[in-house]
C-alpha cells in the first residue's frame, strides 16, 4: 500500500501552535492578562523609588506626606505584584495539564488507528519525539514563555511611558541602547531555525548511537565490535560540534554586541554620560537623573526573559508542527458501512500487497482457509509468509485484491470487531510493564481471576507463574522478568486462549525456541487452536506436517498448495525444504 508522503499545506507554519492550543485560548487569554497586569504592579516599587528620590532631593522638607504616599504605593504594587504573578502562574499551569493530557490521548489514540507499517518506518523516534521533547516544548510556551514575554513586555512599555515622562531627550538615549540591542540580537538569530535542525539531527543520531550500543552491549562484549559502534557515536557528537561550532562562528560578533548593549552597565553609562552632559547644560535636573538611574537601568533585566520566552515560542512552534503532523498521519479506513462477517472462514482472493508502492512483497495469491482447519504458510526466507499473515488484522491494507473472513473483506469490518475476532500470537513477544495476571488479561479485559488462571492451565504455564515471588501478581518488565523464552511464548498463548478468538494466527511462534520449550508451547498451542480457524507461519516444517493444507510461498507468489503427503510426492519446492530439514535434524 503507498501512501503520500506530503502533508497538509500550513502544518510548519505558525498556525500550528495556534490550533492546538486553541480549547485553552480562554485560559491563555487570563494568564496574558494576569502577566500584564502584574508586571505593570511589579514596576511600580521602581518608579516609587524614583519619585521619593525625586522628592527628597527637590524639597526634603516639604515632601514628607508625598514621600509617605509614594512608600504606600511602592508596597501595594509589591503586594498586587506577588498575588497576580501567582494567579497567572496557577492559570498557566493548569491549562497546560488539560492541553498536555488532550494530547497526549490524542495522540496514543491516533498512534493506535496508524497502520504498522508507519511504525517499522519511522521507528520509535518520532513517537518519542511527540510524546517528551514536542510536548515539553509546548509546555514551556504555555506555563513558562507566555507570561513571560507579555511581562517583559509589559515592564518595557510602562517604564518606557513613565521615563519620557520624566524626559523625553533622556528617554531615547535609553531607547536608542536597547534599539541597539534588538538589531543585533536580530541579526545573531536570523538562521536559527536551520541551525537548529541540524543540532536536532544530530542530537537524533548521537540517540540512536547510545541506543545501539545499550541495547547490543552483549553482542559488543562478545565479539569485540564496540569499536564500530563508538565510532558511530563519535561522529555523531562530532556531527554535533560541527553544527554547533558554525552556529557559534556566524553570530560570535553580533551576539557579543547584543550582550554587550543589552548589559546593565552600558545603560548605566549612556543614562550617566547623557544625564551629566544635559545636567552640566542646565538642561535636566538631577532628581530627573536620579529616576533614570533607578528605573532604566533596571531595563536590560526585562530583556533576557524576553528573548528566553521568544526562542521558546519558536521552539514551541516546531514542536506543535510535529505533533500536528503526526496527527495529519492518515489512520487506516474505517468502513462507512460496517458488516458483520457470516462465519470465521478466511479467503485470500487475488491478494497483492507492495510496502513501496512500486515491488509487491505477495502477489495474486488466493486460498480458502475453512473454519476449523489448519492451513500452514511456510517458504524460504523473504518469500512474503508474515506479509501476508499481517494483511489479516489490517497491519497493512492489500494493494489489490480482497481478503474476506466469513465472505467480508477486511475493509468492510470496523477495527475493534476484525481484531477482536481473532488471537495473535508471534515469535516476538510483548509483555507490559504490569503483573502476570494483567499481562494475560489483556485477552479480555473483564475476565475474571479464575479465568485466567483456567487460561494459564491450558497453556501450561500455570505452574510457572506459582513459582514466582508473587504468583499471578508478579510484575513483569518489557523482556519478561526472570521467565524463560519458552515461558513467555505461553503466556502469550494463555493471553490468546483468554480472548476466546475464533480465529487463531500463529507467527513462527516456536521457531526461536529449544525442543522442550517447543513441545510445551506446542502442548499450549493445541488447546488454543481447538475448533478454530488457524493460520500458522512455520519455520519447522515438522510443526506443521499434519496440517489441513500447507501454502508454499515463494517470491512472494504462492508456488504449491496441498497436504504435506501430496507435496512429498509432487518432489517441488516444499520436498526440497522437507529434504533439507530432515538432512539437518538427522
Amino acid at each position: 500500500m503507498k501512501r503520500s508522503r506530503s502533508q497538509p499545506p500550513g502544518l510548519a507554519g505558525p498556525g500550528a501552535l495556534l490550533r492546538l492550543l486553541a480549547p485553552i485560548r480562554t485560559h491563555l487569554a487570563v494568564c496574558a492578562v494576569l502577566s500584564c497586569l502584574s508586571a505593570a504592579a511589579g514596576i511600580v516599587p521602581y518608579i516609587a523609588v524614583a519619585e521619593m528620590a525625586r522628592l527628597m532631593l527637590d524639597d526634603p522638607a516639604g515632601s514628607r506626606t508625598a514621600i509617605w504616599t509614594w512608600v504606600g504605593v511602592g508596597a501595594a504594587g509589591a503586594g498586587v505584584w506577588l498575588v497576580l504573578f501567582v494567579q497567572s502562574s496557577r492559570v498557566g499551569h493548569y491549562a497546560d495539564a488539560a492541553i498536555l493530557h488532550d494530547l497526549r490521548v490524542r495522540i496514543v489514540t491516533h498512534l493506535g488507528r496508524l497502520p504498522l507499517g508507519w511504525f517499522r518506518a519511522a521507528g520509535s523516534g518520532k513517537v518519542k519525539r511527540a510524546m517528551t521533547g514536542d510536548l515539553e516544548e509546548m509546555h514551556e510556551v504555555i506555563a513558562h514563555a507566555l507570561g513571560q514575554l507579555v511581562g517583559a513586555t509589559t515592564v518595557m512599555v510602562v517604564a518606557t511611558g513613565y521615563l519620557l515622562f520624566v524626559d523625553v531627550r533622556m528617554a531615547l538615549v535609553v531607547l536608542g541602547v536597547l534599539l541597539l540591542t534588538g538589531i543585533f540580537f536580530r541579526v545573531s538569530m536570523r538562521s536559527m531555525t536551520a541551525h537548529m535542525d541540524r543540532l536536532v539531527t544530530a542530537d537524533a543520531r548521537i540517540s540512536a548511537a547510545s541506543v545501539e550500543y545499550a541495547d547490543g552491549i552483549q553482542v559488543v562484549k562478545t565479539f569485540g565490535t564496540g569499536g564500530r559502534v563508538l565510532r558511530r557515536f563519535d561522529d555523531a557528537v562530532d556531527e554535533h560540534t560541527r553544527a554547533f561550532a558554525a552556529w557559534v562562528a556566524e553570530v560570535r560578533h553580533s551576539s557579543a554586541a547584543s550582550r554587550l548593549f543589552g548589559s546593565e552597565m552600558t545603560v548605566l553609562a549612556a543614562v550617566t554620560a547623557a544625564g551629566l552632559a544635559l545636567v552640566d547644560r542646565g538642561l535636566l535636573g538631577v532628581a530627573d537623573l536620579v529616576a533614570f538611574l533607578v528605573v532604566a537601568i533596571g531595563l536590560p533585566n526585562s530583556i533576557l526573559p524576553a528573548v528566553t520566552a521568544a526562542q521558546g515560542v519558536r521552539k514551541g512552534r516546531m514542536g506543535a508542527a510535529n505533533i500536528e503532523r503526526l496527527l495529519a498521519r492518515a489512520p487506516l479506513p474505517e468502513p462507512a458501512n460496517p458488516r458483520t462477517p457470516g462465519g470465521h472462514g478466511v479467503e485470500f482472493d487475488r491478494v497483492s500487497f507492495s510496502y513501496d508502492g512500486v515491488t509487491n512483497a505477495v502477489e495474486e495469491i488466493s486460498a480458502v482457509c475453512p473454519p476449523g482447519r489448519v492451513t500452514a504458510i511456510v517458504g524460504p526466507s523473504g518469500a512474503g509468509k508474515t506479509t501476508l499473515a499481517s494483511l489479516l488484522p489490517r497491519f497493512y491494507d492489500v494493494s489489490a485484491g480482497s481478503l474476506r473472513i466469513g465472505g467480508v473483506d477486511v475493509r468492510s469490518i470496523p477495527s475493534a470487531q476484525l481484531l477482536a475476532s481473532m488471537s495473535l500470537v508471534f515469535q516476538d513477544v510483548a509483555l507490559l510493564r504490569d503483573s502476570v495476571a494483567e499481562n494475560i488479561r489483556i485477552g479480555r479485559p473483564g475476565a475474571g481471576d479464575a479465568e485466567v488462571r483456567e487460561a494459564a492451565e491450558a497453556a501450561h504455564v500455570h505452574d510457572v507463574i506459582e513459582a514466582l515471588p508473587d504468583g499471578y501478581g508478579t510484575l513483569l518488565d518489557a523482556s519478561g522478568g526472570g521467565l524463560s523464552g519458552g515461558e513467555r511464548q505461553r503466556l502469550t498463548i494463555a493471553r490468546a486462549i483468554l480472548s476466546g478468538a475464533p480465529i487463531v494466527v500463529l507467527d513462527e511462534a516456536t521457531a526461536a525456541l529449544d525442543a522442550d520449550s517447543e513441545s510445551a508451547v506446542q502442548e499450549a498451542l493445541a488447546n488454543l487452536t481447538v475448533d478454530k480457524t488457524v493460520i500458522v507461519i512455520a519455520h519447522r516444517l515438522h510443526t506443521i506436517a499434519a496440517a489441513d493444507q500447507i501454502l508454499v510461498l515463494e517470491n512472494g507468489r504462492l508456488a504449491e498448495q496441498g497436504r504435506h503427503d501430496e507435496l512429498l510426492v509432487r518432489d517441488g519446492l516444499y520436498a526440497r525444504m522437507w529434504a533439507a530439514q530432515e538432512g539437518v535434524l538427522a
